[in-house]
């Protein structure tokens, strides 16, 4: 069994958080497209939310972590 922070979850999470990074950029652009004052909790948020749960999915979806029985 490998160990809980496998090299390939590590990347994996890594790879989420930079998509919801990108994820964040994108709402961020789109807030100052509609004249939306960005603030910098705003900012921080919209960057770090997106992040954390990219981080969460990519460990989740990582080769090896599925449950399922395959025969």
């Amino acid at each position: 069994m490998s160990s809980p922070l496998a090299p390939t979850r590590i990347s994996a999470a890594f790879v989420g958080a930079l998509v919801g990074t990108a994820a964040g950029i994108l709402l961020i652009t789109a807030a100052g497209t509609f004249s939306i004052t960005v603030s910098g909790v705003f900012a921080g948020l919209a960057l770090g939310v997106p992040a954390l749960a990219g981080a969460v999915v990519g460990v989740a979806m990582a080769p090896g972590s599925t449950r399922s029985n395959s025969r």
